[in-house]
């Protein structure tokens, strides 16, 4: 019976222990790496902004019905295209504000920090993993 809890307690010695939490993950070597990101990723939207607009704007203005309805779809397209591009430019913004002020990384639902996977992926979002499953169940209870 000895010889038992012997090897139940070197089981239990050999186990590994539950990682201890050291404190906020989010560095300036972090919020450098986002902020390049969101640098980037702003030019990158104005540009496409840009370039669509210039395709519409080269565009024949007569023609006939067929070539006016072309257009129009043509301009709705590109309308649509712009914002999108527009609402991610202001979450780009938003982003680099909270880098200024210092409130990056931090989630709007829960105020803990975002994971750091997540600012890597998706630089500009406001809300962690556990934030966006808060919001998103919310969204469809009141959709209703």
């Amino acid at each position: 019976m000895a010889k038992t809890t012997a090897k139940l307690t070197q089981v239990k010695a050999t186990q590994p222990m539950a990682p201890i939490h050291s404190g906020p993950q989010i560095t300036d070597k972090l919020i450098a790496e986002c902020r390049e990101k969101l640098l980037i990723t702003k030019s990158d939207l104005l540009n496409r902004v840009k370039d669509a607009r210039g395709k519409l704007d080269q565009a024949e203005r007569g023609g006939d019905e067929a070539d006016q309805t072309m257009r129009i779809l043509a301009e709705q397209e590109v309308m649509n295209l712009t914002e999108r591009l527009r609402s991610q430019l202001y979450e780009v913004e938003s982003a680099l504000g909270r880098i200024e002020n210092g409130s990056f990384g931090v989630c709007e639902e829960t105020e803990e920090e975002i994971e750091v996977e997540r600012l890597r992926a998706i630089p500009w979002t406001r809300l962690s993993i556990e934030g966006a499953e808060i919001r998103e169940s919310t969204s469809k209870k009141f959709a209703r």
